[in-house]
């Protein structure tokens, strides 16, 4: 191997290591390759770097960054907690299901984990509290729920990903359906189990009435992903153009009907989005950089050449993939691994015969279920941000909602017509 690559991938681990913003990190990396290959053109790398911003459909992300950030300041997610405990709240442990439904309602508009966490978060802990709930739970609940963002189209996720492996970004998001309400059902399978057990209090019994008052505030916000998703699905418009279609609506929605967003409120708003996708753009862009270094010096075929001699079927490759993420999730945040092994490990899927779709939808379902796990799980650290309880009381609360991701995680890689039943349609 080229001393050039081998130098450039330790810069990179000890600059994580060190705590380097991984953009940083890996664009140090890579101008380092440069400078000690003179096979390598800087202006090649610039060129490379526009090109990877270049891209029709890699608008979509922040036109739905600003379409969630929208309905998230817009009162939104209050109205759908109120619908979601209308629906739910008179089970067992109805409060916990609440907020895993509304993170499921909310993951239908946001297409961020984070905000998902955040704005149900930021409802539910303190009223799970006040009913009853040890805190440290509440905030699992609102941390594990979260996961559920990147899943349930659309999915920010979904669109890079199908970006840098060429995939169909439609089919992507179509193939997350499916998988994420069974995921949301096995969490609050869960809850409710969890919530006989511990005697947690129940609120009083259905009422109709209160389900067709809270559907009526909710039912803008819930009009808005069949708005989206219908009209993909449909052929009617991109995904790109969806998100554009997005923001209008949230505009209008929150400005017109909800009018709780003024002028004044956009402009913030737009700051905001404006801040975030700059960061996520510039990574997107030096990790597609750093993708087309590692396969300039054939790394690829010497990753699908290990994983060839260890993996005899794809069936151990499932498995093999299903442990590397899971110990990615623990470490890594989901937009470096996204980035970095998904140009690496899709063509490897494909050589074993996996649909790319069943296997993009796997690999972003494990990127979530990381965002939940210790000792660097995104959606925790909110969670943990939003209640002031110890990471590591949270983390003991996590464990049993992992390992049902876990298993839901085995159940996808093994049952491909839950992620390809519904893309097939298309």
């Amino acid at each position: 191997m080229e001393l050039s690559v081998v130098a450039m991938l330790i810069f990179v681990i000890v600059a994580m290591l060190c705590g380097t913003p991984i953009t940083w990190a890996i664009g140090g990396g890579c101008a380092l390759a440069c400078a000690l290959d003179s096979s390598l053109s800087f202006s090649v790398l610039a060129q490379k770097v526009f090109t990877g911003g270049n891209s029709f459909s890699m608008l979509a992300v922040p036109a739905f960054y600003l379409a969630g950030d929208i309905m998230c300041k817009g009162g939104l997610s209050k109205r759908l907690v109120a619908f979601a405990d209308s629906f739910v709240g008179w089970i067992s442990g109805g409060i916990s299901l609440v907020s895993i439904v509304a993170c499921m309602f909310f993951a239908a508009i946001s297409g961020s984990s984070v905000a998902t966490t955040a704005a149900i978060g930021g409802l539910m802990i303190p009223e799970m509290e006040k009913r009853g709930y040890p805190k440290d739970y509440a905030a699992a609940v609102q941390a594990i729920g979260g996961t559920l963002g990147i899943v349930i189209p659309p999915s920010i996720v979904f669109v890079i990903y199908g970006n840098i492996t060429g995939v169909s970004v439609s089919k992507l998001l179509a193939a997350g359906i499916l998988p994420g309400i069974l995921v949301g059902i096995a969490l609050c399978l869960y809850a409710f189990f969890k919530a006989k057990l511990c005697n947690y209090p129940k609120q009083e019994r259905f009422s109709i009435t209160g389900f067709l008052l809270s559907f009526k505030h909710a039912i803008w916000a819930l009009i808005m992903p069949i708005i989206i998703l219908g009209g993909i699905y449909a052929g009617i418009f991109t995904p790109t153009e969806s998100a554009v279609i997005a923001v209008f609506y949230g505009v209008l929605v929150c400005m017109a009907i909800y009018k709780e967003v003024h002028m004044l409120d956009l402009w913030e708003i737009l700051g905001t989005t404006a801040a975030s996708v700059s960061n996520l753009m510039i990574l997107v862009v030096i990790a597609q950089l750093f993708g087309y270094i590692l396969t300039y010096y054939r790394i690829p075929v010497y990753v699908t050449e290990v994983f060839m001699a260890v993996a005899w079927n794809k069936y151990v490759f499932l498995l093999l993939i299903n442990v590397l993420l899971l110990i990615c999730g623990m470490f890594l945040e989901v937009g470096a691994t996204n980035l970095i092994l998904g140009p690496i490990l899709a063509p490897i899927a494909v050589s074993f015969g996996i649909d790319p779709i069943h296997f993009g939808m796997l690999f972003v379902y494990l990127l979530a279920l990381g965002q939940a796990t210790p000792p660097f799980g995104t959606t925790m650290f909110v969670a943990c941000g939003i209640s002031g309880v110890p990471i590591s009381n949270i983390a003991k609360q996590l464990l049993p909602f992992i390992v049902v991701e876990i298993f839901c995680a085995l159940l996808f890689s093994f049952v491909p017509i839950l992620s390809t039943w519904i893309p097939s349609w298309m």
